[in-house]
């Protein structure tokens, strides 16, 4: 497979991947705002099993505040909350919760972050090896055309010798026939 139709699929798979994730997210906002859970970009997140970053994404973020302008039109009931004014103070509560939730999600990014990326030791062995690699190929190739130079010299005296040959036979015959 050549480098590009790896980078193709690689990309593919990377955009099916997200497509995945948004439709995840769009479906936990439709699920929480049938079962009257306030719906709200980490509550999302999670159901979804996504970043909070995806659920403020273009697209998704629409759907949310959607959502939410939906809940907030609808009267408190004892599952529903109205969303908070934005002139008022967030509580506290929010704000460890909110910081919960992001610490969780550095955490996992970074253990996703460490297992992506490859072991230097590793990656020098590789290189190495692929070094070795192209210098015996190099060398292989050299002793190839070495070998074809050869050869059409040697073609070219065996091309000679026939001529000559040829053209002793021919004053042979011509002699013979006098």
């Amino acid at each position: 497979m050549t480098a590009a139709a790896r980078t193709q699929a690689m990309l593919a798979a990377r955009a099916k991947a997200s497509h995945d994730k948004r439709q995840r997210a769009l479906a936990a906002v439709r699920d929480l705002e049938a079962a009257g859970t306030p719906v709200t970009a980490t509550a999302v997140a999670t159901a979804a099993g996504v970043s909070t970053w995806l659920v403020y994404a273009e697209g998704v973020r629409d759907h949310l505040q959607a959502a939410q302008r939906r809940q907030a039109d609808r009267e408190p009931g004892p599952s529903t909350a109205a969303p908070p004014d934005r002139g008022q103070p967030v509580s506290h509560a929010s704000l460890r919760t909110g910081m919960a939730v992001a610490r969780d999600e550095i955490r996992r990014l970074r253990t996703e972050q460490d297992k992506l990326r490859p072991d230097r030791a590793e990656l020098i062995a590789r290189v190495a090896s692929l070094q070795a690699a192209s210098r015996q190929l190099a060398a292989e190739r050299d002793a190839r055309a070495a070998e074809a130079n050869h050869a059409q010299r040697r073609i070219r005296e065996l091309e000679d010798e026939l001529t000559a040959a040829r053209e002793s036979l021919r004053r042979a015959i011509r002699q013979a026939n006098r």
